[in-house]
């Protein structure tokens, strides 16, 4: 399947998707997941329209940056310590794992020093595994209230990883979790503005996301594929 062809089908799911849901498709939006494909790759991405890219190590992301980094807007969607803050801010515009105040705390100083706001999203494990990063559920309030100290911060809105070992429709509960934490933030006025947006959905369970309330889909296999396809 030809990358076209990957991006109409994922349109094609969204929009299904959607209807169902009873909302538009422009309330969605995707990040094409290129941590397993080339430069080269990633440039046909962006050469296909796709402007939003997410990566999710430094490392792997550095030769793409400085090749293509002007052509869209970056999205970190792994886990990011704080040692490796200086070289995604400037970079990325929106950061997908933010997960501790010693890294609210680095993020902001760094954002500061560059003169520049970072759109972050909350991290939260709504599922409780072991194996996943993330804030407990009942603590983003009280770490969303510390925020408001961080002027160069921007809670744009929650992120969440569903267990990999379900099937879609098991993951509907961890992103209907994540959409009652919002609405109960946006209540409770945790944020000086209302938290919008929802960062869930990968490639096996993103139609369940959308009907669950998600704002911006991760996506990799399923729209870009891998280095072999």
């Amino acid at each position: 399947m030809t990358l076209q062809q990957r991006i109409a089908h994922v349109n094609e799911k969204v929009a299904e998707a959607c209807a169902r849901a009873g909302r538009s498709p422009e309330e969605v939006n995707i990040v094409a997941v290129t941590k397993y494909v080339s430069t080269e790759k990633t440039a046909q991405v962006f050469d296909s329209g796709i402007r939003h890219i997410g990566e999710n190590r430094w490392q792997n992301a550095k030769p793409k940056w400085e090749a293509l980094g002007s052509q869209g807007t970056w999205h970190f969607i792994g886990q990011l310590q704080s040692n490796k803050v200086k070289d995604v801010i400037g970079r990325f515009a929106y950061i997908h794992s933010l997960d501790r105040l010693s890294l609210a705390k680095e993020l902001e100083r760094q954002a500061a020093a560059s003169d520049i706001e970072v759109n972050v999203f909350v991290q939260v494990n709504v599922s409780g595994e072991d194996s996943k990063s993330g804030m407990p559920p009942e603590e983003v309030y009280d770490f969303v209230r510390q925020l408001r100290d961080y002027s160069h911060l921007n809670v744009v809105g929650l992120m969440t990883m569903a267990p990999l070992d379900r099937d879609a429709e098991g993951a509907r509960p961890t992103f209907r979790g994540l959409r009652e934490l919002r609405d109960e933030l946006n209540a409770r006025e945790a944020w000086s503005a209302p938290i919008e947006h929802l960062s869930m959905g990968m490639s096996g369970d993103f139609e369940v996301a959308i009907e669950e309330g998600a704002t911006w889909l991760r996506l990799g296999s399923i729209l870009v594929g891998k280095e072999e396809d």
